[in-house]
């Protein structure tokens, strides 16, 4: 008896640290992500929208994403996105799901609460696995991040029933204006202003 209590005890306790691991892991990589200054990196994304490329700029809750088809700036509360075919800027104000599933960084505000935790790792990364405890949440993400700098790597997120994979390079920390993060009508002078807040 003492023996199953034991290791029952011992089990519990490697279940515990092992969690403690998965989350001091997207700590550190949200550490990195969350520079002061900000970040930049390339993404390559693949999901229900297609396959696109682009780059984004982060900074707290801002971004501004620039991919072939579109350009995005949000400042923390308005979302501006530039259609580029159209010449077309729509305005909107989302909300926290509607962020999610546009900024593969958001992540870094996530984690912290509503999701269970596991992780995997090998040689050269560690690959994180969120599950939503409840609904209203994306309900599933797998995070990589490479052990030695802590950089996300990729992050793969399920959307209604078809999962969206941004698999992420050339990460730099910089400061950035926050000008970057608002959309200037002077540099889109023929673009159309759509404001549907």
């Amino acid at each position: 008896m003492k023996r199953t209590v034991f290791a029952l005890s011992l089990l519990l306790v490697c279940a515990l640290s092992y969690g403690q691991t998965a989350k001091s892991v997207l700590d550190k990589a949200a550490a990195v992500v969350s520079n002061k200054g900000g970040i930049t990196a390339d993404f390559g994304m693949k999901g229900g929208m297609g396959n696109v490329s682009g780059s984004i700029a982060v900074k707290g809750r801002k971004f501004h994403a620039n991919t072939p088809m579109a350009t995005m700036w949000f400042d923390g509360k308005t979302l501006w996105t530039y259609m580029k075919k159209n010449e077309e800027v729509n305005v909107t104000t989302p909300n926290e799901t509607q962020l999610q599933k546009i900024n593969p960084y958001n992540f870094i505000n996530l984690y912290k609460e509503g999701y269970d935790i596991t992780m995997n790792k090998n040689d050269k990364s560690y690959t994180v696995h969120l599950t939503a405890q409840k609904a209203g949440k994306i309900p599933e993400l797998f995070i990589t991040i490479d052990k030695s700098s802590y950089h996300p790597t990729q992050v793969k997120m399920l959307q209604g029933k078809k999962w969206t994979t941004f698999d992420i390079s050339n990460l730099k920390a910089l400061n950035i204006n926050d000008a970057t993060f608002q959309f200037n009508s002077k540099d889109f002078p023929s673009a159309e202003v759509i404001d549907l807040r």
